[in-house]
């Protein structure tokens, strides 16, 4: 690989304007986006990714707020993981469940399960309510290896994962389930699913988005120990 700051010297962002956030009430939120126009490959997306840029669809962003630095990337060190007894438990439950990387989830039937899980796990997010348009805005492959992953028991379709690779680790892009099948802990165990895919196919880590302290819905990533977090431009462990 090149030098990431050859690779990253010719990269343009921009800044949206301040709106409020949708993590923490009443903050408002800046966002750093890659601008469109920049030419993108595998390498410079592994870079992007190592300095804590995440990709939505078609875009590269990371947050940039001005009185704010809630947003930490996380990530998981595969070779240093190992699941504890809560997580060992997961993998029990879920011992039936069968992983298979297929070619679409453009279906009437991932499009339901998307719409199950939006609307009774997530109402109150800005995702809300399911729309097709964005939810096919999820399937861009424009730089290098996406995977799409069902997860079936006994041929019903309980989760799907969109996770991409590149030269740092596993990207998980986003995971939506089955929101009746609540016992399971599904996106508990994809995430373990791709911690030891990461494993088998030899890359350091899986990038879990970005963890905020204050915020409920994000405090399962640090159940994942040891965990990194991007602190000053470091990663830094926590056992």
């Amino acid at each position: 690989m090149g030098n990431p700051v050859t690779l990253l010297a010719n990269v343009r962002v921009f800044a949206t304007y301040p709106h409020n956030c949708s993590y923490l009430a009443g903050e408002q939120a800046t966002t750093l986006f890659v601008d469109p126009s920049t030419p993108i490959d595998a390498r410079i997306y592994s870079q992007l990714s190592y300095i804590g840029f995440r990709r939505s669809g078609p875009h590269l962003y990371r947050p940039h707020c001005a009185a704010c630095n809630a947003c930490v990337p996380a990530r998981v060190p595969v070779d240093a993981f190992a699941p504890n007894r809560g997580q060992r438990r997961v993998l029990a439950r879920n011992a039936d469940l069968r992983a298979e990387v297929v070619d679409s989830i453009h279906s009437d039937a991932h499009f339901a399960l998307y719409s199950r899980y939006i609307e009774q796990r997530h109402r109150d997010g800005d995702m809300y309510p399911p729309d097709r348009d964005q939810y096919d805005s999820f399937l861009t492959r424009e730089w290098g290896s996406t995977s799409f992953v069902e997860f079936r028991a006994a041929g019903r379709l309980l989760a799907v994962a969109v996770v991409d690779r590149h030269d740092k680790g596993l990207s998980a892009i986003y995971t939506y389930y089955e929101p009746g099948e609540e016992k399971r802990s599904l996106g508990s165990y994809v995430i373990l699913w791709q911690i030891e895919r990461a494993r088998e196919l030899g890359l350091p880590a899986v990038y879990l988005g970005y963890w905020i302290r204050n915020c409920r819905k994000m405090n399962y990533k640090t159940r994942f120990r040891p965990i990194e977090l991007l602190t000053n431009g470091h990663w830094v462990r926590i056992s």
